[in-house]
């Protein structure tokens, strides 16, 4: 097996170019090997069980951390919004008629009313208690019977801001102060969902497994034959991945059989679309998956510490017009039912035995790195913010 050396891209901060990916591809089908961490991280099971660790992830990283919200596709128009909880606080998130994001915390300044909820398109946002009425850029614009509140200055009752910053098709947002690293967090990463995608479905859904049980499943492919012998491995490869970190982020790539037909083709030529899966862990809690036909926008929501609400957002590949709306709606639904559904069988397999006593500790070996380097990360991150 061979040792996980960063490319000059990795090393400058970044993460390796398609054409590197694919030769490193080519080297591991042909003397079958894969990348390999530097050694073994012992996770201790307390850490997934603890309330106690569980509150200081929440507010110690989650909220400390530029953590993606939403794609960028999602607020397309001024007035679209997106209202949800992040890290356990309702957030309200809106393109104002400057063009510009914004995010706030999702509650009137007068009785704390959450203003709105899900998605939509608003002129301004109306509290259903009492009509308080803001502004898409978050003043207050409205008080009905204003002479019942002597001296009011609106300009002091806005909403309350959330810093937020759009960037790499995305909408990010830093709740509190930001931890130490926190402000590096984003640099190096690429542009991950381009400006001509289109936005395929946004859903929500509960279950009953830690956050990060859940997250380790989407970052390793030791389980490839073992858990998608039906689905998944007869297209890829078992235990055959690109691991690459960049600052607290990471990326796992999982090729396709298909992609041996680049053996012939010159090196500077070679491309990558359709012919394998990226799947970006952006620290703490999100995933970006780009598959043949859509790209998944994953944000685990951690909702106790034995329960996770999952945010997913589906984009197509390509802009409208292109005819990819319906490769991509195919190629979500083989992805959801098949692979989806089996990793979800066996996270919650996992939760179900995580307090049986059987393990004082999770062994993550080299073939795990990216778990490793998560783990390894949100330690340093919880140590710094004591």
């Amino acid at each position: 097996m061979s040792n996980l050396q960063p490319s000059r891209a990795a090393a400058a901060g970044g993460f390796l170019s398609d054409q590197d990916v694919a030769a490193r591809v080519l080297g591991h089908i042909r003397d079958g090997t894969t990348d390999l961490g530097t050694g073994v991280w012992r996770e201790p099971v307390a850490n997934y069980r603890s309330p106690e660790r569980f509150e200081r992830e929440v507010t110690r990283v989650l909220r400390r951390w530029p953590v993606p919200f939403c794609p960028s596709a999602a607020l397309l128009e001024p007035g679209a919004y997106v209202a949800r909880e992040s890290a356990g606080v309702p957030l309200l998130l809106v393109r104002g008629r400057d063009g510009r994001v914004r995010a706030f915390r999702n509650a009137c300044r007068h009785r704390g009313t959450q203003l709105v909820d899900g998605a939509g398109c608003a002129r301004s946002f109306v509290c259903p208690y009492h009509g308080w009425t803001y502004r898409l850029e978050g003043e207050l614009q409205h008080v009905p019977h204003e002479h019942g509140f002597p001296r009011l200055d609106k300009r002091a009752f806005g909403l309350v801001p959330v810093a937020c910053d759009e960037r790499l098709g995305l909408v990010f947002v830093t709740q509190d102060p930001a931890a130490d690293g926190a402000d590096a967090a984003l640099e190096g990463l690429p542009q991950l969902v381009a400006s001509e995608q289109r936005l395929l479905a946004a859903n929500q859904s509960e279950v009953e497994v830690n956050w990060k049980v859940y997250l380790e499943g989407f970052i390793e492919g030791y389980h490839i034959r073992s858990t998608h012998r039906e689905s998944f491995y007869p297209y890829g490869f078992d235990n055959l991945n690109v691991v690459e970190t960049c600052g607290p982020n990471s990326r796992v790539t999982y090729p396709f059989q298909r992609i041996q037909k680049l053996a012939d083709v010159a090196p500077q030529e070679r491309r990558v679309d359709g012919l394998l899966t990226y799947v970006y862990h952006l620290f703490p809690n999100v995933l970006v998956t780009v598959l043949s036909h859509h790209t998944n926008l994953v944000v685990l929501e951690p909702v106790a510490v034995d329960r996770t609400r999952l945010v997913i957002y589906s984009l197509t590949n390509r802009g409208p017009g292109s005819g990819d709306a319906a490769a991509a709606q195919r190629d979500a639904e083989f992805v959801n039912q098949t692979g989806g559904a089996e990793d979800l069988a066996v996270v919650m397999a996992i939760q179900r035995s995580i307090g049986s006593g059987a393990n004082e500790f999770f062994s993550f070996g080299r073939f795990e790195a990216a778990i490793a380097h998560f783990h390894r990360t949100l330690a340093e991150a919880l140590g710094s913010a004591a």
